[in-house]
């Protein structure tokens, strides 16, 4: 005979508008609940949703893309000297990185809704 799944007690704090504002768990629990997600090294913890939102969403600010489409432009046709080739690699790293941080976010957010879902 299966066993039924225990699931942890969950506590809400529930504003005076009854909205659920809270969650309390039983410490061993958070530590389960903890483990879960700290194991994927991937994921963003400590961010909340708007947060992740805004970090899957970002750009580079509107002057640094101006100067990498600059750069860009001037690189295919073979105008660029050392110092316009550092920056231009400078600014593609920048974009990389931005790049794997947003999908982080985006990886972040699509584990945690599953998770909700669960």
């Amino acid at each position: 005979m299966d066993q039924a799944p225990v699931f942890p007690q969950i506590q809400y704090v529930v504003s005076p508008d009854g909205q659920r504002t809270a969650v309390v768990l039983q410490w061993k629990d958070y530590q389960s609940l903890r483990a879960q997600t700290s194991l994927d090294p991937d994921m963003l913890m400590g961010l909340d949703e708007s947060e992740l939102k805004a970090l899957a969403e970002g750009m580079l600010s509107p002057s640094h893309q101006e100067r990498l489409d600059e750069l860009l432009r001037r690189n295919r046709k073979g105008g660029l000297n050392d110092a316009d080739e550092r920056e231009l690699e400078r600014l593609l790293a920048r974009v990389d990185s931005m790049n794997t941080l947003k999908a982080r976010a985006l990886y972040t957010l699509q584990r945690l809704d599953e998770a909700e879902r669960e």
